[in-house]
């Protein structure tokens, strides 16, 4: 600062940031290694220690202490990498937003997630929402939780349709909403029909094909099947929600379903439903992350969206 104009002085060539110098340390960082940094960027390890070096005597500090072979990051490696991750986190986003307002047709695209747990006609309701919202392109990644939430935290997706809330929010930037839940029931193929006389004490001893404990409602199933005293055999466990159907309907095992997912097979007598659990519901959330510039129809949907349409 000019002491006598308070005008900033010019940044002098030491001082000046090579960003170039600093993704290198920050991909470094996150591999924890030169060698594996090397790989991921392809570059010779000697370029990348060369680099390093020069970011290093640009700063005035030693951003890793090498310690037999291992980089372990000094206190002033810390607080560089803290701000190196919000300066490329800032940059995806940008390149997000431009992407976002980039006019496809003059259509918005919003980019949902959705666990491959969450029944399908679910995320089409979503998608057509979307729709309803404005005029848009929707592209639509399912996966396991943890998978799309570091797509929604990079910003590679703008929600995500999830069966059960993210365990563990550590930059506090998530924004979750619970959007409905739905009731469940016991279906199984037409050789287990006699199974609904006594529901549902007829359920012990059965063999089910059940959700992963990726899905909240694996927890609620068993909490219901210990304090009701009833024994179940989990044959077989599945995330994908029309792969649980196919082996319900094969026969191999009741399986617990809402009524929406189950009414095609049941129409078609490929499944019978064998009761209703009471107080068991499958509970669903969206997710966001805060952006600097937000998705307008993400926005919108995080806002509104619900599972139950108004009469």
């Amino acid at each position: 600062m000019n002491q006598e104009t308070g005008v900033p002085s010019p940044v002098t060539a030491s001082q000046w940031l090579n960003y170039h110098h600093l993704y290198y340390f920050w991909v470094i960082a996150t591999e924890g290694s030169i060698a594996r940094a090397s790989t991921r960027l392809r570059l010779g390890q000697p370029t990348l220690s060369t680099q390093l070096k020069h970011l290093e005597d640009s700063v005035g500090r030693p951003l890793f202490d090498r310690r037999n072979r291992r980089m372990v990051l000094t206190d002033a490696g810390r607080i560089a990498l803290q701000y190196a991750s919000e300066i490329f986190r800032m940059g995806s986003e940008m390149v997000e937003a431009i992407q976002d307002r980039a006019p496809r047709g003059g259509k918005t695209h919003i980019q949902i997630g959705a666990l491959d747990s969450v029944p399908k006609h679910l995320t089409l309701r979503l998608a057509e929402t979307a729709y309803q919202v404005d005029l848009c392109t929707v592209s639509i990644l399912e996966g396991k939780g943890d998978e799309l939430l570091r797509e929604l935290q990079a910003h590679r997706l703008d929600i995500v349709l999830s069966n059960a809330p993210p365990a563990l929010d550590e930059n506090g930037k998530l924004t979750v909403r619970p959007i409905g839940k739905i009731p469940i029931s016991v279906y199984g193929a037409p050789k287990f029909k006699a199974l609904s006389k006594r529901f549902p004490e007829s359920l012990n001893g059965q063999n089910f094909v059940l959700p992963t404990y990726h899905s909240k409602l694996r927890h609620d199933l068993e909490h219901y099947f210990r304090m009701s005293r009833i024994s179940i055999v989990p044959i077989a466990e599945t995330q994908d929600s029309s792969l649980q159907k196919l082996m319900g309907a094969s026969g191999l095992g009741l399986i617990p379903l809402a009524e929406s997912e189950a009414a095609e097979l049941v129409r078609e007598k490929s499944l019978v439903k064998i009761g209703k659990l009471d107080n068991v519901a499958e509970e669903f959330w969206l997710i966001t992350t805060a952006r600097k510039v937000e998705n307008p129809i993400a926005a919108q949907l995080a806002k509104s969206f619900t599972l139950f349409k108004a009469n």
